[in-house]
């Protein structure tokens, strides 16, 4: 019988990337870090499918942005033929859930999201096709004080996470109509200097001038940096706007640079625009984006609501976190529980629940296609897996009612780092030890729960 062949390997879709284990505690201590932040300023999690019908983003996107022309994942439904998109953001889809479930019937309200995105384009450093964001969005209300709100948002959270090297870029695109007298004057520039317009700018010029003024060709920056800046075209109202944003900030003592370059691609945007940018990640040095979009409710059918945001890429957030230098702990127990024979496993299990009951983290050794299950090799495990206590079980142990418990943490030559326990005893015993002895710990041992 000849031999079967070796299935071919399959290998992940080129841009979206396996988070493995040693890579969660980065993940974990970020998104703990946001919970709290977020939670702090009074933001209530909103959860929202990763699937969108695709008229969502193309009526709120904008249909002549990069993000619609040609980065979207979009589908027919097989089985109703329905036109469906992997969402490329979440605002458009926020905003969505709050006007279909009236969340604002009884008052505004701040919402935040996190989770991944999708669009198609050529991966690299802190750009994916399937990328992480973490979102804010304020939903109905008015004034400038909001808006200085979420940026002070982020610094907190910029303190909370140990980074520095990250400044803050304002902008006001003010509202439609300035817009609009500013893109006549943006476009006449723009074609008295045609011949040094790259390809993307001649597309943008006519569908969408306010992008050209993002480019980050070399060739076109003394140009571009000459042409009319949307400030001097602000009314009185969207001037006030903006000058009351930048009271707030510089009041609390928040720097920020006026970019009158920084615009936005989205339609829906208006007034307030801002960004987070850092030197440290190469050309992809935005970590995060946001600002108002007043529109947008009523360009889905809703009543004018005025609204404002933010979205920040997770993975470039985490390259920041692991550039600071700061050492993150890879995932931890407390005690590994080892054990020999059929009756010393019976035992282990039950202490072992006992253990978690108490709050505490466990590891129980369980057979594996590679063997390692002599006491040596266990015990071997038991050190590389971060416990504090190896708790040992073997045929004189259960005849006893005992336990061994193992200091495996404890400083050369100390006395009593292994000490015999009475089988009962050894929850406490643990316990008393972790929480007398400061060992590091994710739960809260004032509060043990362990009942015999």
């Amino acid at each position: 019988m000849s031999e079967q062949k070796k299935a071919e390997k399959i290998v992940g879709v080129k841009g979206m990337n396996d988070i493995l284990p040693a890579d969660a505690p980065l993940w974990e201590l970020f998104e703990n870090t946001v919970h709290s932040v977020l939670k702090s300023y009074g933001f209530q999690q909103i959860r929202t499918p990763i699937v969108e019908p695709t008229a969502l983003f193309a009526r709120g996107l904008g249909a002549v942005t990069d993000i619609v022309e040609k980065e979207m994942y979009s589908f027919t439904d097989s089985m109703n033929g329905d036109q469906l998109t992997l969402r490329p953001e979440n605002t458009a889809g926020v905003v969505r859930a709050a006007l279909e479930h009236n969340l604002t019937y009884d008052g505004p309200k701040r919402l935040w999201y996190v989770g991944p995105m999708f669009r198609h384009e050529r991966p690299q450093r802190g750009r994916y096709r399937q990328f992480h964001q973490v979102g804010a969005e304020a939903v109905g209300f008015t004034g400038p004080d909001v808006d200085a709100e979420l940026i002070m948002m982020c610094q907190r959270l910029w303190d909370d996470l140990g980074l520095s090297d990250i400044r803050l870029e304002l902008n006001s695109i003010g509202n439609a109509e300035e817009r609009n007298k500013h893109r006549v004057d943006l476009i006449a520039y723009f074609e008295q200097h045609k011949e040094l317009l790259d390809t993307d700018a001649q597309r943008r010029l006519h569908a969408n001038p306010l992008r050209i003024l993002d480019t980050k060709n070399p060739t076109m920056q003394e140009m571009v940096n000459a042409a009319p800046k949307l400030l001097d075209y602000l009314g009185e109202e969207s001037r006030a706007h903006f000058e009351g944003v930048q009271k707030i900030l510089n009041h609390n003592n928040i720097p920020f640079t006026i970019n009158p370059r920084l615009v936005r691609g989205m339609d829906y945007y208006n007034r307030t625009v801002f960004e987070w940018v850092t030197d440290q990640l190469g050309s992809q040095g935005t970590v995060c984006g946001g600002g108002r979009y007043d529109p947008l409710i009523e360009m889905f059918g809703g009543k004018p609501t005025p609204a404002c945001g933010f979205a920040m890429g997770v993975e470039r957030i985490l390259e920041l976190m692991k550039a600071s230098g700061e050492q993150y702990a890879p995932n931890q127990c407390d005690v590994y529980v080892v054990h020999q024979g059929e009756a010393a496993q019976l035992q282990s299990f039950v202490l072992a629940e006992r253990l978690r009951t108490a709050g505490l983290d466990v590891v129980l050794h369980c057979a594996s296609a590679n063997g390692g299950g002599s006491f040596k090799a266990q015990m071997k495990r038991a050190d590389g897996s971060g416990a504090a206590f190896a708790v040992i079980i073997g045929e004189d142990e259960v005849t006893a009612n005992t336990a061994v418990v193992k200091h495996l943490r404890a400083e050369e030559g100390a006395e009593q780092n292994q000490v015999s326990v009475e089988f009962d005893a050894v929850v406490d015993y643990v316990v008393d030890q972790i929480v007398g002895h400061g060992h590091d710990h994710d739960h809260d041992h004032d509060h043990v729960h362990y009942h015999p």
